[in-house]
Order: structure tokens, then C-alpha cells, then sequence
């Protein structure tokens, strides 16, 4: 699994002009499924979304979690991460899972992070989404199952 992980101060995302998704402080996840991932890689990346110490302490360290600050997380399905554009000019998805793969692991990715207790908003799984996001920092990582990107 990959994952864009932004800390924001809010964000929101749309489809066909509706808001159906937003939030306050906390993380927008922009998140793809590959088709080798496995229940090891979805366990990672929860573990990853909620423990990363991103968020600023008293002394202005980056050194709390979303599960310390019980921040809010937007998570957004994003199959364009396994974009691979390192051959031509139009971006190969051989290695994105096929969407009901992605549609499975997706809605357990967000189901294990509502476990958690934290405020969990979400996307439209294949729609056409317009997300807004207010990035606070600007904090934007990469985290990848897999290998470090």
C-alpha cells in the first residue's frame, strides 16, 4: 500500500459539487492498494497513519500522533499512486490492485481506523473527487508497505 499523508489544518472533498467528506486538524490520506498487498501491508499502514509522530509538542517538535492529538483523518482512495512513469509519457497501473481489490482493502483501512475512536471521513471509492486540502506546515509524507520511496 501507499500513501500520501498530509497534515492539515482542514480539508474536504467532493463529488459533483457536494461535499461529502471533510474535517478539521488532523490528516488527509491519499491512499492506493497494489495488487500484491496483503493483510501484513494494511495492518502497516494503519499502524502508520495513526502512530506517526507528526504533530507538534509543547517545545514545537514534532513528536505526537494522531492517536495523541486525536486528530481527524480524510481518507481519499487513490489508485494513481501506483502510477508508474518511469517508461514514456503516460503512466503505467499494472501494479494498482483491480478495484474490487482496492474497494476491499480500502474499506478495511477506514474500518480499522474508526476502531481506533478517531474521527474518520472519507471519499467516494472510484467516483470523481475535487479534495480540498489546507496543509499545515506543510507536512506531506510518503509511506509505502513495500519499500521506502
Amino acid at each position: 500500500m501507499r500513501a500520501v499523508i498530509q497534515r492539515v489544518n482542514k480539508a474536504s472533498v467532493s463529488v459533483e459539487g457536494k461535499t461529502i467528506g471533510s474535517i478539521g486538524r488532523g490528516l488527509v490520506v491519499l491512499l492506493g492498494v497494489g495488487k500484491d498487498d496483503t493483510e501484513d501491508d494494511l495492518k502497516y499502514m494503519v499502524d502508520k497513519t495513526i502512530n506517526l509522530r507528526i504533530f507538534e509538542d509543547d517545545a514545537g517538535k514534532m513528536n505526537l500522533s494522531a492517536l495523541d492529538t486525536r486528530a481527524e483523518i480524510l481518507a481519499v482512495s487513490q489508485f494513481t499512486l501506483y502510477g508508474d512513469c518511469r517508461k514514456g509519457r503516460r503512466p503505467s497501473f499494472t501494479d494498482a490492485a483491480p478495484p474490487d481489490k482496492g474497494k476491499e482493502y480500502y474499506d478495511r483501512y477506514v474500518s480499522l481506523l474508526k476502531e481506533t475512536g478517531l474521527t474518520v471521513a472519507t471519499g467516494d471509492f472510484g467516483a470523481y473527487m475535487a479534495v480540498d486540502i489546507y496543509n499545515d506546515g506543510p507536512v506531506t509524507l510518503i509511506v509505502d508497505s513495500r519499500r521506502i520511496v
